[in-house]
């Protein structure tokens, strides 16, 4: 336990700030979770709408620095590919699905 008052306070300071770091870093986790999931339902709407979201956190946890900005930028991308991926496959599906008839 410090004894020198600057630096007690600083612990204080670095407990907080954890801690909203931590609530910063959960929330990006469940809204990239819900996100995987209604892709994975194939609910292209609630899936863009999830979307929106997960950037949001990002980009906010990024601002406050909770998280480093590469790697929200990473996070972005790679959600954005997901969704559009699912995106070209749904014309393909459709596609198909008019040949066989």
């Amino acid at each position: 336990m410090p004894n020198i008052k600057s630096q007690i306070k600083r612990d204080r300071q670095n407990i907080k700030r954890r801690e909203k770091n931590k609530a910063l870093k959960s929330k990006i986790k469940t809204l990239n979770i819900k996100f995987i999931q209604s892709v994975e339902d194939n609910n292209i709407e609630e899936a863009s709408k999830n979307l929106k979201l997960v950037f949001k956190a990002l980009d906010k946890a990024a601002k406050k620095n909770a998280v480093h900005k590469n790697f929200a930028a990473n996070k972005k991308s790679k959600a954005s590919k997901l969704l559009n991926s699912m995106e070209s496959e749904e014309p393909k599906k459709s596609e198909k699905s008019k040949q066989a008839s």
